[in-house]
């Protein structure tokens, strides 16, 4: 059965207190909307219906940039979730299919679970999400009757045995898609709060003698994000869970808690990853590399046998070959590192594309731009870039050549060559003595004078 998503993304989100749509608030480098973009995508749905009301403008771009196939609806008035999801109506008319409804501020529900709701929907015609609270407080609560979930009860609603009941809704639905929208027809605002609630449905289904059962999946799942501090939870809970993946799957985490990672990030087994580096969005590690302490990755490719840092800053664009070394206080910027080449001190690469084997001196410097352009600096195989070279774009220095330490190369340089471009050393016999005599003087009458 062909599967579509839903997935609820109207809210305001007034307890977080910003300009910004709640679910474009970030987990892991990624608005929390992606999150569940991302759980769904693993089902390869037929479609994705984002429905989305403040700020449609930026969920809508924040969504087609992640998945340009998905739908993006407007729900003009906020009028509860039955009313949210209607809204996907016209989107899905031709689909014949099971839809899924997610919400787009509970962004860590698995791929793993929903698959068991498409698993339980053999047997029912809606399927709920529940789990065990550990503290059930003002959730809805799902009285079940064996596999049978008889009613989704309110709490206001609850009487004291069933405020008992540690079983909880957390507002995932499936059903077939006709079904879904001839339930939520059936729907209407007779409630205190006077809006359309999706999980009327439940008790619509059981008065026409349809099958409804509910699934349960780990709490963490069902976190919901309203406010700051939620957030702040939420980026815990994917923290430790992906660091815990990573683990898993062979990865040293010499300090795990002061490791960051990224909702996209890739980590090859046998990699080391020491304290306190950063792994912004679009990095990808190979196997068998070292991540030195205090390092900051963002965009990048780093390849099998490399090292990276201490305090090193690979920046988008940057493409380490294999064996290659970057040391402390270099950054890489868009350029490709051939394979075996060393960078190993305060050196900026930026723009650049450097052959094998080759060596750049501390404190080399691509002078990549002129005030207004970037312009690309090109480094051949087995050179050796000396100590503290500036090379002024775009320039070239050849296959096995040689710039001097201190030089400013403003003309490319052929293979093999030796390029010096520094003035003469003018050495004056005694006038360091006599220099700091007048300097010393100079400093004691200004003492003197602020006294």
């Amino acid at each position: 059965m062909s599967i579509a998503l839903v997935i609820l993304a109207a809210g305001k989100g007034t307890r977080m207190n910003s300009d910004l749509p709640k679910v474009l608030h970030q987990i892991a480098n990624a608005p929390m909307l992606v999150h569940t973009l991302q759980a769904g995508a693993a089902l390869s749905p037929a479609h994705s219906v984002v429905v989305a009301g403040h700020g449609f403008d930026a969920v809508k771009a924040a969504v087609e940039e992640y998945d340009p196939d998905a739908t993006v609806v407007l729900q003009q008035e906020q009028n509860g979730t039955g009313h949210a999801t209607n809204m996907a109506r016209e989107a899905l008319a031709d689909f014949d299919g099971d839809v899924i409804v997610l919400f787009g501020d509970t962004p860590f529900v698995t791929a793993e679970t929903l698959e068991k709701m498409i698993v339980a929907r053999d047997k029912s015609a809606v399927v709920v999400l529940g789990f065990e609270a550990a503290d059930p407080g003002k959730y809805g609560r799902l009285i079940m009757q064996g596999d049978s979930l008889e009613k989704i009860v309110e709490f206001a609603d609850a009487s004291d045995e069933e405020r008992d009941v540690t079983f909880c809704n957390s507002g995932v639905m499936l059903a077939n898609r006709a079904v879904l929208f001839d339930l939520i027809d059936a729907l209407n605002s007779n409630n205190a709060q006077g809006e359309i609630y999706l999980t009327d449905i439940v008790g619509i289904a059981r008065d026409r003698d349809l099958a409804v059962t509910a699934v349960t999946c780990d709490e963490a799942e069902t976190l919901g994000i309203n406010s700051r501090a939620h957030l702040a939870q939420a980026e815990a809970v994917f923290q430790s869970r992906a660091r815990a993946e990573l683990m898993d799957l062979g990865v040293t985490l010499q300090q795990p808690e002061t490791v960051m990672l990224s909702f996209d990030t890739v980590i090859g087994r046998d990699t080391v990853v020491e304290p306190n580096v950063y792994f912004g969005p679009g990095v990808t590690v190979e196997s068998g590399t070292r991540i030195r302490a205090f390092s900051h990755l963002e965009g990048c490719h780093v390849s099998r046998g490399s090292t990276v840092g201490p305090y090193a800053r690979l920046r988008p664009g940057a493409e380490l070959s294999e064996n290659v070394h970057v040391g402390n206080f270099v950054e890489i910027k868009n350029a490709e590192v051939g394979e075996g080449t060393k960078v190993n001190h305060l050196s900026y690469v930026g723009d650049a594309t450097v052959g094998k084997g080759t060596n750049i001196g501390a404190g080399t410097i691509t002078c990549n731009y002129d005030g207004v352009m970037k312009h690309h600096t090109e480094i051949g195989d087995s050179a050796f870039i000396g100590s503290n070279t500036m090379l002024v774009a775009p320039v070239r220095v050849g296959h096995q050549a040689m710039t001097g330490s201190g030089s400013v190369i403003t003309k490319d340089v052929p293979d093999a060559a030796l390029a010096l471009a520094r003035a003469d050393q003018v050495t004056k016999p005694g006038l360091a003595i006599k220099l700091f005599e007048i300097l010393n003087k100079k400093k004691h009458k200004r003492d003197q004078e602020s006294q």
